[in-house]
């Protein structure tokens, strides 16, 4: 590296004087001395053996998820990943040319992303999807300005119950074009949106989307997004969807959505350390135009074959940027093959069947948690699949995770907007099942909670 980077006094000297300066301090006298970071304390250099060694170190201090028994709720889900999905992803055409800016030289990777569009459109009912997005929550970010290409108005309406993250990126996503993220009540009792705030909402003319999530924030499934179309009229409704759900439930575009988003990681992806993640997006065709991203296309080449080709690329980069519907630069090619390849190998009766499974193991495991004093469990009078919210009625959510995490068990996933200036929320956590979790694990999770519970009344 001494030929690139200078370690000599004498070298360092000339550099200065080329330059016309006496101290590599005068170098960056422009910056203002409390915006400077100082010395980083670094060490000396290592040999290769004594770096690996240290790193060795390091990573040995990590508690995989492996080691625990896992019941976190939320969007980013842990599931068993076939060994075929990692074994296709890391062949070297898919893994090294992932994204097909040359694709007429990208067959393979644009017919893959081609089933991985018609899956998505036939698990939502609707009639064209894009080649994916970053993650869901900028899916639904990107589904909140298309909702405002396609209708007029200021006000975006979402559910209160709605994951803290995603209105932040919503928020984010509304403040460019200055339009406003509207929180709908709920019902205390069931979870359900209040209907009736959104009638009058639409009503002041001034709204141009409402978006819902299938199963909601807490979990559970809002029987009252069947009545939404009627009530909205012409106003555009995005349904964002847990993939897995579809498996066993209607169809969005059945009761009347005009878009529907989702988290694709839950299909072969590893949680890893909350990515990469997967934005999934499709819409009515007759709305194609205001769409975001790519889309890939079937056709023929010049001797008849089937090829498959960028059919309408909205991004900047490839039209001028005033008429671009997005500034996403790509998509998320080779987690979307991870989707397609997993849906693929389990098939359509293996995900119903998935899906089935683990809703019976969260019935079980409601049915532990809730005859402990101080926890209510499921919070809501409602149905659900995988995932519910329990409320901790004694102490803290807080408290209570942290006691079960000493016991190897993460008990869920806390509903609380840790942010400073959030405003308060009820102690609540949402809980989940996956096919690691057996009655063995749903057992040992029943017997910390009640001795957390018995702890927090102690010290109470």
């Amino acid at each position: 590296m001494s030929r690139w980077i200078s370690d000599e006094p004498g070298e360092e000297a000339a550099l200065l004087e080329s330059l016309g300066i006496s101290s590599v301090d005068e170098l960056f006298s422009d910056v203002p001395k409390k915006a400077r970071m100082g010395r980083i304390g670094i060490g000396p250099g290592m040999d290769e053996p004594a770096v690996v060694s240290e790193i060795d170190r390091v990573l040995g201090r990590n508690r995989p998820l492996s080691r625990f028994a896992s019941f976190l709720g939320g969007r980013i889900r842990s599931r068993y990943v076939p060994a075929a999905v990692d074994a296709m992803l890391s062949r070297s055409e898919f893994y090294t040319a992932y994204t097909p800016y040359q694709a007429e030289a990208s067959q393979g990777m644009l017919r893959a992303l081609f089933e991985f569009q018609s899956l998505w459109v036939e698990m939502t009912g609707l009639d064209v999807a894009n080649a994916s997005l970053y993650d869901g929550a900028t899916a639904a970010g990107e589904a909140l300005l298309f909702c405002r290409r396609i209708h007029d108005g200021t006000r975006f309406l979402v559910p209160a119950s709605l994951p803290w993250e995603e209105k932040s990126v919503l928020r984010n996503y509304a403040s460019g074009p200055n339009l406003t993220v509207e929180e709908i009540p709920f019902d205390d009792r069931t979870g359900r949106l209040d209907l009736e705030f959104v009638r009058r909402a639409v009503a002041q003319k001034d709204v141009f989307g409402l978006l819902a999530d299938v199963p909601n924030g807490f979990g559970h499934l809002d029987e009252g997004l069947f009545d939404l179309r009627p009530i909205l009229g012409d106003v555009p409704f995005v349904v964002s969807a847990d993939p897995l759900s579809l498996a066993v439930l209607e169809p969005p575009a059945t009761y009347g959505a005009d878009v529907v988003v989702g988290e694709g990681q839950g299909f072969g992806i590893s949680p890893a350390y909350g990515g990469p993640l997967l934005g999934l997006f499709a819409c009515r065709k007759e709305h194609v135009r205001a769409a975001p991203g790519r889309i890939v296309g079937a056709t023929q080449d010049a001797v008849g074959q089937r090829a498959y080709a960028l059919t309408l690329v909205t991004r900047e980069q490839h039209i001028r940027r005033s008429r671009a519907t997005s500034n996403i630069c790509t998509n998320e090619s080779l987690m979307a093959l991870a989707f397609v390849v997993y849906a693929s190998l389990v098939g359509p009766r293996g995900l119903a069947e998935l899906q089935r499974s683990l809703a019976e193991k969260a019935r079980t495991l409601a049915g532990t948690l809730s005859g402990i004093d101080g926890l209510r469990a499921p919070r809501f009078d409602a149905p659900y699949l995988g995932e519910f919210t329990v409320e901790v009625t004694r102490g803290t959510a807080s408290e209570f995770l942290d006691r079960l995490r000493r016991r190897r068990i993460l008990g869920g996933h806390p509903l609380t907007d840790p942010r400073p200036g959030a405003s308060g929320a009820p102690e609540r956590i949402l809980v989940a099942t996956t096919e690691f979790v057996g009655d063995r694990e749903i057992q040992k999770y029943g017997a910390a909670a009640r001795s957390a519970m018995a702890a927090a009344g102690r010290s109470a």
